[in-house]
């Protein structure tokens, strides 16, 4: 019996810990302002830069939906002069596998001009491209583009890490198996907390 209670404890703790720390993280990104894409655009702040989180794409290299409404909000944001940069962060890690040129490919077709592009081959996860961008490019004020429930976690992590961020939410539809990705967020935003609040990202 003290078994039994001895792990409904610790079982408690952990939940506990993960609920105040989620909320930690969306109340910390929420002091910022967060635009909804399905709302009028009326931003008057500029950005350093437009910050697209990279997402799955199809096997032909097309972007997926989540991506491609990250894209669709990030070249509105350009065309509506919210910045002269959209950094495009995502995964090229093998021949097969390249969200970064599929992303660029899709801003050159929709009217964004090369020079304005920013590539980020190496941003594997969300908190290897807020690194990047933040630490290894040095932007100080920057403009996030990802569907809500991610937008969260990238604006804690680039507030923690010195810099100024605003969130720009793509929901421009219903996403499939949305639960199993805010399920997953919630550990996510567990695991970012403690490393960027550690010599980690530091």
């Amino acid at each position: 019996m003290i078994i039994i209670y001895t792990v409904a404890a610790i079982l408690a703790v952990l939940l506990i810990t993960i609920v105040v720390l989620n909320r930690a993280v969306v109340w910390r990104a929420q002091q910022s302002e967060i635009y909804d894409c399905r709302e009028e655009m009326n931003i008057t702040k500029k950005y350093d830069c437009i910050l697209v989180l990279g997402a799955a794409v199809r096997p032909d290299g097309s972007p997926s939906p989540m991506l491609e409404d990250r894209l669709r909000g990030a070249v509105a944001l350009y065309k509506a002069g919210v910045s002269d940069v959209v950094l495009l962060s995502g995964d090229n890690s093998g021949e097969d596998y390249d969200e970064v040129s599929c992303m660029e490919r899709y801003c050159l077709e929709n009217g964004v001009p090369k020079e304005a592009i920013v590539r980020d081959d190496i941003g594997f996860s969300t908190s290897e491209s807020v690194y990047n961008a933040v630490r290894t490019l040095g932007y100080k004020n920057i403009m996030v583009v990802t569907q809500e429930y991610h937008l969260y976690r990238a604006m804690y992590m680039i507030k923690r890490m010195g810099a100024e961020a605003d969130g720009f939410g793509t929901d421009y539809r219903e996403y499939f198996l949305q639960i199993k990705r805010d399920i997953r967020e919630y550990f996510a935003r567990c695991k970012d907390f403690v490393k960027v609040n550690t010599s980690l990202q530091k």
